[in-house]
């Protein structure tokens, strides 16, 4: 009864207020918020799609990016076992299952330390379910409920640290291996964490009880060998893990450490307070410690109990210190998170910590425990310094208030005397005791996410069934093999959850190499994101772009300063080349255009490209240069050329007879300023404006025809912007208006794309195509002409070292073009080509897991035998 108390109680009390806040599907809003909404949720109506009609998709597919392999997004964001529940809920609705979903891990989290608490007997009776809410509602939880995929190692802690007193105590190995693998298997980033505490609790726990030398090194053997048995049973999804990692997220590893203390230590304080949780603190807050006034109380007790054995209590308050100084001091929260500054979500492993208060609590908090006058005594007096503290430094606290902070001092009074009371045994005081917990961190959760906003299930729902109709409208009639992308976005996820090749994505996972190209042609990019809204009409070719979606009769992408246009679709993309593609399918919201001049994923082209490498920052230089090393013609390094402005005029600004580069300043501070340019086309080509990541709109809001200019917001390098084609003679006025009193013209600049001469370069590529006779996630094979010998096999198949590729029945070594992509060295004749994907040391962990199973079973059988004989 206890236990399903411990789970029911979070559980209900998380879906009254989601209930409350009209969370699908009691209502018109979601749980999506910030990277729930960005990028997880795309990743879940991805993982529905693989397991319900595509498996191929689970090592590696053509919608992240211009392609990308899977492993690392899967056993970072979707190995979750609570994942499968996504399978009984359709895309559109998919939002109604996230919020099963947290519910039961809510519920789950109390459910796991409640066991804890049993098996190990630290705590016995009704008192467990306060502990348990605690745990389970604790203020990591509330923060990074969104962080879906973290909350499986907070369900499963608990059965780590029972597996480990076990370990410790002799009763077995079983338990600790078992849900150590599993959490390494489930989610490697939050098992890392937890591999850490379980190396401090071990150090707690058997020095506490330590006997003798002998005695010592047998557990700390048992505490190694049972690790690492766990960590080759996870090899599986490790190892490719790992190679997946090299290759995105290890590529921004800190390896220069600054021995600082990251803010004052006595900060953190304050967030022991209720409610201490607000927007603001997501990017770049304090660690969030919320417990309840109970137990840290029971914290204070523990350290004061004199029957608590002398070496433990040294022992408990040497680990509290290194956890405490973890969560400020900069190089140990560093190896928390594995040498990388998080970006957003600081001090995640902060809920090991949570664990840790909790777990003393409950170990001091027994039935047995009467607190002596002095003892309440200390206990006041702690918590009186700490309200005072956080009080006189109030201002420093945007999270919180006079009335949190007096109310927060009421809680902990109420809970010094209702430690101090003697009838611990009492049914009545175990319930009120639990009750006490429940209301306080029920109190907290309540004014926290009240502080935070969510996306309306309609927004969501609209935009995912507008864009699964365009999408199979297309597919369904063309087929093939060919990548396509919209003008709006509601994430950069889109082309995950739509199911389609796109050319962007949001990952920490994503190849270092893909945002590195992006941002070199013109597209916004980051350190895990990239965005194709910035394409020309040949990186359009170029990289297979045979269908645009366009808002329906929007076609210089222009829109309200909100960024949407009349049918409510975020836009991100000015593409006037649209009138150059022919339309072929049209509703009364989106339209979709095809692009005549897109080349196949292979073709044959000059070996150049092979030893092609950026040497500059001009995304128009660097797009013309490798068209040239592709077609061979050094005349198509000048398919850009650059053009002038018919008439700039400058209002409240200071004026410049030069403009790209130029550093242009306000006459007058106090009054707005703005540049106006102008010119007429001389020719229906393409006209394009460079402008570097200094021209965002933090400094500038550009205006085209009067109109607000589409663009993604945020982008590190120089980006290229469709302003004109099919327009000879008429006027195209661009806008600059300041948001400061100065602005940098960074690499702004007009460039006409020769039309003409682009379009006979790409009959020439298109000559000797790869037709691709069969396709999947992670296979290509079809077949290709090769008109010379040792000629090149050019892909738009980004570049890695899980392709495998034959060539006419025979295995050959792929190579890299332009530092990107995939390419083949054929001789002269028709050949047919295949190319697969497999992941990386898959092979190998796969071989090292049965083995570690096998071993396991094997020692299993032979103890029980062992024992029945």
């Amino acid at each position: 009864m206890i236990l399903t108390l411990s789970f029911l109680i979070p559980a209900l009390i998380m879906t009254c207020y989601f209930a409350s806040r009209h969370m699908a599907p009691f209502g018109n809003s979601s749980l999506l918020t910030v990277d729930l909404g960005q990028q997880y949720v795309d990743f879940f109506a991805y993982f529905r799609h693989c397991l319900l009609h595509d498996p191929s998709g689970i090592f590696y597919t053509f919608q992240k990016a211009l392609g990308g392999e899977m492993f690392g997004i899967w056993t970072y964001y979707l190995l979750s076992p609570f994942n499968l529940i996504l399978l009984f809920f359709p895309d559109h609705v998919i939002t109604s299952g996230i919020l099963v979903i947290t519910v039961l891990k809510y519920g789950a989290a109390g459910f796991t330390f409640a066991w804890l608490l049993f098996k190990s007997g630290v705590q016995r009776n009704w008192t467990v379910i306060g502990f348990a809410t605690s745990y389970a509602m604790m203020g990591w939880m509330i923060a990074n409920q969104l962080n879906l995929m973290w909350l499986d190692a907070v369900v499963i802690l608990p059965l780590i640290v029972l597996g480990l007193l076990r370990l410790i105590n002799g009763q077995g190995c079983r338990t600790y291996i078992i849900w150590l693998a599993a959490l390494l298997i489930i989610n490697y980033y939050m098992a890392y964490m937890v591999c850490l505490f379980s190396i401090l609790f071990f150090i707690y726990e058997a020095i506490s009880q330590y006997d003798n030398r002998q005695t010592f090194f047998k557990q700390a053997g048992r505490y190694i060998g049972s690790s690492l048995l766990a960590a080759g049973i996870a090899a599986v999804t490790l190892l490719p893990t790992w190679y997946s990692l090299s290759l995105s997220k290890s590529k921004y590893t800190v390896t220069n450490v600054k021995f600082k203390f990251e803010y004052f230590p006595f900060k953190m304080l304050s967030k022991l307070f209720l409610g201490g949780f607000n927007f603001s603190q997501m990017p770049k807050g304090m660690p969030n410690l919320f417990v309840g006034s109970v137990v840290l109380v029971g914290v204070v007790a523990f350290f004061i109990r004199r029957d608590v054995r002398s070496l433990r209590r040294w022992m408990a308050l040497i680990i509290t210190f290194v956890l405490l100084l973890s969560l400020c001091f900069q190089p140990l929260d560093l190896v928390w998170h594995a040498m990388q500054f998080p970006i957003w979500y600081p001090y995640r492993f902060s809920f090991v910590v949570s664990f840790w208060l909790i777990w003393l609590a409950a170990n001091a908090l027994q039935k047995d425990f009467v607190p002596d006058p002095a003892q309440i005594l200390i206990m006041v007096v702690v918590g009186a310094a700490v309200i005072v503290y956080v009080w006189l430094n109030l201002k420093s606290f945007s999270f919180l208030s006079h009335n949190q902070v007096m109310i927060g001092g009421l809680f902990y009074v109420a809970a010094v005397c209702l430690v101090a009371l003697p009838q611990k045994q009492a049914f009545f005081y175990q319930l009120i005791f639990s009750i006490f917990i429940i209301a306080e961190m029920t109190s907290n959760m309540v004014t926290s996410l009240n502080h935070i906003t969510y996306v309306s299930q309609t927004e969501y729902g609209n935009y995912q069934q507008v864009m699964t109709k365009e999408v199979d409208g297309v597919t369904s009639k063309h087929k093939g093999f060919y990548r396509m992308t919209p003008t709006f976005m509601r994430t950069k996820n889109d082309p995950l959850s739509g199911q389609f090749n796109g050319g962007s994505v949001f990952s920490s996972t994503l190849e270092k190499t893909m945002p590195t190209f992006m941002g070199s042609i013109g597209q916004p990019d980051g350190d895990g994101f990239v965005a194709y809204t910035n394409g020309t009409e040949l990186t359009d070719s170029l990289l297979n772009f045979r269908y645009l979606i366009n808002q329906n009769s929007v076609l210089t992408g222009s829109t309200s300063a909100a960024g949407l246009t009349q049918s409510g679709l975020p836009t991100v993309s000015t593409r006037a080349d649209l009138s150059d593609y022919k339309k072929v399918r049209e509703d009364g919201t989106v339209a979709t255009y095809k692009n005549p001049n897109a080349l196949s994923m292979g073709f044959i082209s000059s070996s150049d490209v092979l030893s092609l490498k950026n040497t500059t920052a001009d995304p128009t230089r660097y797009q013309a240069n490798l068209w040239a090393s592709l077609t061979g013609e050094k005349r198509d390094q000048h398919l850009f050329t650059a053009e002038n402005f018919n008439n700039v005029l400058f209002s409240n600004v200071k004026q410049q007879t030069k403009l790209t580069g130029a550093f242009l300043q306000k006459a007058n501070l106090l009054k707005a300023g703005s540049v106006t340019l102008t010119f007429k086309p001389t020719s229906n080509d393409s006209y394009y404006l460079t402008m570097g990541a200094n021209m965002d709109e933090d400094n500038v809001t550009v205006l085209l025809n009067g109109k607000t200019l589409s663009q993604y917001p945020t982008y590190r390098h120089t980006i290229v912007v469709n302003i004109a084609n099919h327009d000879k003679g008429k006027t195209i006025k661009v806008q600059l208006n300041f948001k400061k009193s100065t602005l940098w013209l960074q690499n702004f600049t007009l460039y006409k794309l020769n039309n003409k001469v682009f379009k006979k370069s790409v009959k020439k590529l298109q000559a000797h195509p790869l037709k691709v006779t069969k396709h999947t996630q992670r296979s290509i094979t079809g077949t290709v002409t090769a008109p010379r010998n040792n000629a090149t096999l050019m892909t738009t198949i980004p570049y890695s070292k899980g392709w495998h590729v034959t060539v006419d029945g025979h295995t050959v070594t792929a190579k890299k073009a332009a530092g990107t992509f995939l390419a083949l060295k054929l001789a002269k004749g028709k050949h047919t080509i295949h190319i697969s994907y497999w992941p990386p040391l898959f092979n190998l962990g796969l071989t090292i897991s049965l083995v570690c199973l096998a071993g396991c079973s094997g020692l299993y059988l032979w103890r029980r035998k062992r024992r029945h004989s």
